[in-house]
């Protein structure tokens, strides 16, 4: 971290500072707009606290979404106190481009005639997924190669670059129910489809997030990816619901103190009836409406109770 760029970006938006010690440094406090430097930011630890009106937080993140920093401004300083550990993109020399399965075919063109055909969409309709669905996701099939007998989901980013795609088998004597791709899933999942300036929610897998159909991202397993994490929080997002199965809350709660931390509002959907691709669109829709943003107490509740 390169301390002499954190400062000058503090001062760009809190004005000139005074340094008190090594790490500290005072500024005007812009809640109590006190006449002496009070706000004292440990640009090491992240703390900041004023000693007049007691306005304090554990990460800087917290403190510029308070004063409605610009996007920029916050992702600059992600970037300088590297909140979240990330590996940087290799180049595209070095990069594999991930490529749709051999024998891959789009759903939405009808082929009545094969067997394969009606089959995956007659799995498909058995999960309440419809053409509309089939249409947005791109939702396929393959009918040979090593995904023969899978519905195919692919993931693209926001340039509509392929990411990542989802294979399940839809005869259910296979015994592979399930095909990753050989790429990372240290990715954003469904980015193509996602709106930043909407509260977002997140899921395990992608069946679950075309059932939500709303800004829903997939994390391809239990745990977010470190990617993800750096774009919400970058992206400025004010709204997180985490949808995750029971037996994911551990990480479910670890994803929720995380966001939590950084100042954005979490409503934890604590599901016991199943996950969201088998409760379907109108009940988790009326799950997620009768959710409430998580506190601070209940976040620790949930956390103990985890342990027991």
């Amino acid at each position: 971290m390169s301390k002499f760029s954190l400062i000058a970006l503090l001062e760009s938006v809190l004005n000139k500072g005074k340094i008190t010690s090594n790490n500290n440094i005072a500024f005007n406090c812009p809640f109590c707009n006190h006449h002496k430097k009070k706000l004292e930011i440990d640009i090491v630890t992240q703390h900041w606290h004023c000693w007049v009106c007691n306005a304090a937080g554990r990460k800087l993140a917290v403190l510029f979404r308070k004063l409605n920093v610009q996007r920029e401004k916050i992702s600059k300083l992600i970037q300088l106190v590297d909140e979240v550990e990330y590996k940087p993109s290799k180049t595209s020399t070095d990069t594999p481009v991930l490529h749709l399965p051999e024998g891959y075919r789009p759903l939405w063109d009808l082929d009545s005639t094969s067997p394969e055909y009606r089959n995956a969409v007659y799995y498909l309709k058995g999960r309440g997924i419809d053409i509309y669905d089939i249409l947005r996701y791109r939702i396929g099939y393959c009918r040979k190669g090593p995904y023969s007998g899978k519905i195919i989901i692919p993931s693209y980013d926001e340039n509509s670059s392929l990411n990542y795609f989802v294979a399940r088998a839809y005869y259910e004597e296979d015994k592979w129910k399930h095909k990753n791709p050989p790429t990372s899933k240290d990715i954003v999942g469904f980015e193509l489809h996602i709106n930043w300036d909407m509260p977002i929610v997140l899921v395990e897998g992608a069946f679950d997030a075309i059932a939500i159909r709303r800004n829903a991202i997939p994390l391809f397993g239990k745990t977010i990816s470190n990617t993800l994490k750096k774009r919400i929080v970058e992206k400025g997002v004010k709204q997180i619901y985490i949808c995750l199965d029971q037996d994911a809350k551990k990480q479910a709660l670890e994803t929720a103190e995380y966001f939590m931390a950084n100042g954005i509002n979490v409503y934890f959907v604590d599901l016991t009836s199943g996950d969201p691709s088998e409760l379907g669109f109108e009940k988790i829709k009326r799950i997620l409406e009768m959710t409430t943003r998580m506190s601070t107490e209940q976040l620790m509740e949930q956390k103990i109770l985890c342990a027991l």
